[in-house]
Protein backbone atom coordinates (compact mmCIF):
# COMPACT_ATOMS: atom_id res chain seq x y z
CA UNK A 1 0.00 0.00 0.00
CA UNK A 2 2.70 2.47 1.07
CA UNK A 3 4.36 3.45 -2.24
CA UNK A 4 1.02 3.51 -4.12
CA UNK A 5 -0.49 5.76 -1.48
CA UNK A 6 2.44 8.13 -1.75
CA UNK A 7 2.02 8.25 -5.51
CA UNK A 8 -1.58 9.46 -5.33
CA UNK A 9 -1.78 13.01 -6.63
CA UNK A 10 -4.39 15.73 -6.61
CA UNK A 11 -5.00 17.34 -10.01
CA UNK A 12 -6.89 20.63 -10.26
CA UNK A 13 -8.17 21.28 -13.79
CA UNK A 14 -8.78 24.88 -14.91
CA UNK A 15 -10.74 25.53 -18.11
CA UNK A 16 -10.13 28.23 -20.72
CA UNK A 17 -12.22 31.20 -21.89
CA UNK A 18 -15.95 30.67 -22.61
CA UNK A 19 -15.72 27.09 -21.29
CA UNK A 20 -16.41 25.52 -17.88
CA UNK A 21 -15.69 22.50 -15.69
CA UNK A 22 -17.84 20.47 -18.13
CA UNK A 23 -15.03 20.31 -20.72
CA UNK A 24 -13.05 17.89 -18.48
CA UNK A 25 -15.77 15.20 -18.41
CA UNK A 26 -13.66 12.66 -20.35
CA UNK A 27 -10.36 13.34 -18.59
CA UNK A 28 -11.53 13.39 -14.95
CA UNK A 29 -12.66 9.71 -14.80
CA UNK A 30 -9.48 8.60 -16.56
CA UNK A 31 -7.22 10.29 -13.99
CA UNK A 32 -9.41 8.97 -11.18
CA UNK A 33 -9.29 5.40 -12.48
CA UNK A 34 -5.48 5.75 -12.46
CA UNK A 35 -5.84 6.30 -8.69
CA UNK A 36 -5.65 10.09 -8.45
CA UNK A 37 -7.86 12.77 -6.97
CA UNK A 38 -9.27 15.31 -9.42
CA UNK A 39 -10.96 18.66 -8.77
CA UNK A 40 -12.68 20.55 -11.59
CA UNK A 41 -14.21 23.98 -11.08
CA UNK A 42 -16.09 26.70 -12.89
CA UNK A 43 -14.24 30.01 -12.80
CA UNK A 44 -16.52 32.98 -12.07
CA UNK A 45 -19.18 33.59 -14.76
CA UNK A 46 -18.30 30.24 -16.38
CA UNK A 47 -20.18 26.95 -16.63
CA UNK A 48 -22.95 27.08 -14.00
CA UNK A 49 -21.29 29.78 -11.85
CA UNK A 50 -23.96 32.44 -11.19
CA UNK A 51 -21.83 35.58 -11.84
CA UNK A 52 -22.00 37.50 -15.12
CA UNK A 53 -18.80 38.27 -17.02
CA UNK A 54 -19.64 42.00 -17.33
CA UNK A 55 -19.74 42.22 -13.51
CA UNK A 56 -16.13 41.02 -13.17
CA UNK A 57 -13.57 43.84 -13.25
CA UNK A 58 -10.37 41.84 -12.82
CA UNK A 59 -8.79 38.47 -13.48
CA UNK A 60 -8.69 38.03 -9.68
CA UNK A 61 -12.51 38.32 -9.58
CA UNK A 62 -12.65 35.73 -12.37
CA UNK A 63 -10.18 33.44 -10.55
CA UNK A 64 -11.94 33.61 -7.16
CA UNK A 65 -13.25 29.99 -7.27
CA UNK A 66 -9.67 28.77 -7.87
CA UNK A 67 -8.34 30.89 -4.99
CA UNK A 68 -11.01 29.41 -2.70
CA UNK A 69 -10.11 25.87 -3.66
CA UNK A 70 -6.37 26.39 -3.07
CA UNK A 71 -7.03 28.19 0.23
CA UNK A 72 -9.16 25.25 1.42
CA UNK A 73 -6.42 22.64 0.94
CA UNK A 74 -5.07 21.09 4.13
CA UNK A 75 -1.61 22.23 5.27
CA UNK A 76 1.21 20.47 3.40
CA UNK A 77 -1.07 19.34 0.55
CA UNK A 78 0.16 20.34 -2.91
CA UNK A 79 -1.68 19.97 -6.20
CA UNK A 80 -0.74 19.59 -9.84
CA UNK A 81 -2.46 22.62 -11.36
CA UNK A 82 -3.49 22.19 -15.00
CA UNK A 83 -4.60 25.20 -17.06
CA UNK A 84 -6.02 25.00 -20.58
CA UNK A 85 -5.74 27.84 -23.10
CA UNK A 86 -6.39 31.18 -21.34
CA UNK A 87 -6.51 29.18 -18.08
CA UNK A 88 -2.71 29.48 -18.10
CA UNK A 89 -3.12 33.06 -16.87
CA UNK A 90 -5.38 31.94 -14.01
CA UNK A 91 -2.63 29.49 -13.06
CA UNK A 92 -0.04 32.26 -12.88
CA UNK A 93 -2.31 34.55 -10.82
CA UNK A 94 -3.19 31.71 -8.42
CA UNK A 95 0.39 30.44 -8.06
CA UNK A 96 1.59 33.94 -7.18
CA UNK A 97 -0.85 33.85 -4.24
CA UNK A 98 -0.38 30.21 -3.25
CA UNK A 99 3.08 29.06 -4.42
CA UNK A 100 3.35 26.60 -1.52
CA UNK A 101 0.14 24.83 -2.63
CA UNK A 102 1.33 23.86 -6.12
CA UNK A 103 3.88 21.15 -6.92
CA UNK A 104 3.63 21.55 -10.70
CA UNK A 105 1.96 23.95 -13.13
CA UNK A 106 0.88 22.27 -16.37
CA UNK A 107 0.14 24.54 -19.32
CA UNK A 108 -2.11 22.55 -21.65
CA UNK A 109 -1.67 24.40 -24.94
CA UNK A 110 -2.12 27.47 -22.74
CA UNK A 111 -0.93 31.05 -22.50
CA UNK A 112 2.21 30.93 -20.40
CA UNK A 113 3.40 34.28 -19.01
CA UNK A 114 6.87 35.13 -17.72
CA UNK A 115 8.14 37.19 -14.77
CA UNK A 116 10.11 39.79 -16.77
CA UNK A 117 7.25 41.47 -18.64
CA UNK A 118 3.81 42.74 -17.72
CA UNK A 119 1.29 39.91 -17.11
CA UNK A 120 -0.55 41.00 -20.29
CA UNK A 121 2.57 40.63 -22.49
CA UNK A 122 1.89 37.10 -23.74
CA UNK A 123 -1.69 38.06 -24.71
CA UNK A 124 -0.54 41.26 -26.43
CA UNK A 125 1.98 39.24 -28.45
CA UNK A 126 -0.78 36.79 -29.39
CA UNK A 127 -3.13 39.60 -30.50
CA UNK A 128 -0.35 41.16 -32.56
CA UNK A 129 0.31 37.89 -34.36
CA UNK A 130 -3.37 37.00 -34.89
CA UNK A 131 -5.00 38.91 -37.75
CA UNK A 132 -8.55 40.16 -37.05
CA UNK A 133 -9.97 37.65 -39.55
CA UNK A 134 -8.33 34.84 -37.53
CA UNK A 135 -11.05 35.34 -34.90
CA UNK A 136 -13.69 34.57 -37.57
CA UNK A 137 -17.20 34.84 -36.06
CA UNK A 138 -16.07 35.41 -32.45
CA UNK A 139 -18.04 38.31 -30.94
CA UNK A 140 -16.23 40.99 -28.92
CA UNK A 141 -18.08 43.51 -26.74
CA UNK A 142 -16.81 46.39 -24.62
CA UNK A 143 -18.24 46.33 -21.09
CA UNK A 144 -16.62 49.21 -19.24
CA UNK A 145 -12.96 48.35 -18.69
CA UNK A 146 -13.53 44.70 -19.69
CA UNK A 147 -13.80 43.38 -23.23
CA UNK A 148 -15.88 40.22 -23.40
CA UNK A 149 -15.72 37.61 -26.12
CA UNK A 150 -17.89 34.73 -27.23
CA UNK A 151 -16.51 32.16 -29.68
CA UNK A 152 -18.67 31.75 -32.77
CA UNK A 153 -19.71 28.36 -34.23
CA UNK A 154 -17.24 28.64 -37.14
CA UNK A 155 -14.34 29.54 -34.83
CA UNK A 156 -15.25 26.63 -32.54
CA UNK A 157 -15.46 24.09 -35.37
CA UNK A 158 -12.38 25.15 -37.35
CA UNK A 159 -9.94 26.51 -34.73
CA UNK A 160 -10.74 24.65 -31.51
CA UNK A 161 -12.74 21.46 -32.16
CA UNK A 162 -11.75 20.46 -35.70
CA UNK A 163 -10.55 16.97 -34.60
CA UNK A 164 -12.99 16.49 -31.70
CA UNK A 165 -16.14 14.36 -31.97
CA UNK A 166 -19.09 16.28 -33.47
CA UNK A 167 -21.10 15.62 -30.30
CA UNK A 168 -18.50 17.48 -28.23
CA UNK A 169 -18.61 20.45 -30.60
CA UNK A 170 -22.43 20.51 -30.32
CA UNK A 171 -22.15 20.32 -26.53
CA UNK A 172 -19.78 23.30 -26.57
CA UNK A 173 -22.11 25.35 -28.78
CA UNK A 174 -24.87 24.96 -26.18
CA UNK A 175 -22.71 25.43 -23.05
CA UNK A 176 -20.20 28.20 -23.82
CA UNK A 177 -20.70 31.58 -22.17
CA UNK A 178 -19.07 34.96 -22.87
CA UNK A 179 -15.58 35.18 -21.37
CA UNK A 180 -12.76 37.70 -21.18
CA UNK A 181 -8.97 37.72 -21.36
CA UNK A 182 -8.81 40.70 -18.94
CA UNK A 183 -6.02 42.26 -21.00
CA UNK A 184 -6.65 45.75 -19.60
CA UNK A 185 -6.47 44.53 -16.00
CA UNK A 186 -3.37 42.42 -16.66
CA UNK A 187 -1.62 45.35 -18.38
CA UNK A 188 -1.85 47.35 -15.12
CA UNK A 189 -0.95 44.52 -12.76
CA UNK A 190 2.45 43.93 -11.17
CA UNK A 191 4.70 41.39 -12.86
CA UNK A 192 4.29 37.80 -11.75
CA UNK A 193 6.88 37.27 -9.05
CA UNK A 194 10.00 35.16 -9.14
CA UNK A 195 9.26 34.03 -5.54
CA UNK A 196 5.69 32.99 -6.42
CA UNK A 197 4.87 32.00 -9.99
CA UNK A 198 8.57 31.75 -10.88
CA UNK A 199 9.23 29.22 -8.12
CA UNK A 200 6.91 26.42 -9.28
CA UNK A 201 8.10 23.90 -11.91
CA UNK A 202 6.32 24.24 -15.26
CA UNK A 203 5.39 21.67 -17.89
CA UNK A 204 3.91 22.51 -21.28
CA UNK A 205 1.67 20.07 -23.17
CA UNK A 206 1.59 20.87 -26.87
CA UNK A 207 -0.98 19.67 -29.41
CA UNK A 208 0.50 19.37 -32.88
CA UNK A 209 -2.80 20.03 -34.70
CA UNK A 210 -3.78 23.04 -32.59
CA UNK A 211 -5.14 25.82 -34.81
CA UNK A 212 -5.59 28.30 -31.95
CA UNK A 213 -2.18 28.30 -30.26
CA UNK A 214 0.10 27.45 -33.15
CA UNK A 215 3.44 25.67 -33.02
CA UNK A 216 5.28 28.95 -33.73
CA UNK A 217 3.55 30.78 -30.90
CA UNK A 218 3.97 27.88 -28.50
CA UNK A 219 7.72 27.75 -29.25
CA UNK A 220 7.99 31.49 -28.72
CA UNK A 221 6.24 31.20 -25.30
CA UNK A 222 8.47 28.31 -24.23
CA UNK A 223 11.60 30.29 -25.16
CA UNK A 224 10.24 33.43 -23.53
CA UNK A 225 9.08 31.94 -20.22
CA UNK A 226 11.09 28.72 -19.95
CA UNK A 227 9.72 25.34 -18.92
CA UNK A 228 11.02 22.27 -17.15
CA UNK A 229 9.34 19.79 -19.47
CA UNK A 230 7.57 19.79 -22.86
CA UNK A 231 5.27 16.96 -23.91
CA UNK A 232 3.45 16.68 -27.24
CA UNK A 233 0.16 15.00 -28.07
CA UNK A 234 -0.05 14.01 -31.72
CA UNK A 235 -3.25 14.49 -33.75
CA UNK A 236 -4.84 16.57 -30.99
CA UNK A 237 -6.67 19.82 -31.67
CA UNK A 238 -6.87 22.69 -29.17
CA UNK A 239 -9.39 20.68 -27.11
CA UNK A 240 -7.07 17.76 -26.33
CA UNK A 241 -9.23 16.76 -23.35
CA UNK A 242 -11.98 15.93 -25.87
CA UNK A 243 -10.08 14.89 -29.01
CA UNK A 244 -7.35 12.83 -27.26
CA UNK A 245 -8.43 12.30 -23.62
CA UNK A 246 -6.42 9.11 -23.00
CA UNK A 247 -3.23 10.55 -24.48
CA UNK A 248 -3.71 13.69 -22.38
CA UNK A 249 -4.24 11.56 -19.27
CA UNK A 250 -0.98 9.69 -20.01
CA UNK A 251 0.90 12.97 -20.59
CA UNK A 252 -0.35 14.41 -17.26
CA UNK A 253 0.62 11.26 -15.38
CA UNK A 254 4.07 11.39 -16.97
CA UNK A 255 4.57 15.10 -16.20
CA UNK A 256 3.39 14.82 -12.59
CA UNK A 257 5.39 11.66 -11.86
CA UNK A 258 8.58 13.77 -11.87
CA UNK A 259 7.33 16.19 -9.20
CA UNK A 260 6.29 15.47 -5.63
Amino acid sequence: MGPEKMEKKHYVLVHGACHGAWCWFKLKPRLESAGHRVSVLDLAASGIHPAKIEDLATISDYSEPLFKLLASLPPNEKVALVGHSSGGLNLAVAIDRFPDKVSLAVFLTAFMPDTRHKPSYVLEQYMERTPAEGWMDTQFRDCGSTTTMLFGPQFLSSKLYQLSPTEDLELAKTLIRPGSLFVDDLSKANNFSQEGYGLVPRAFIACNQDQAITMEFRQWMIQNAGVDEVLEIRDADHMAMLSKPQELCDALLQAASNYA
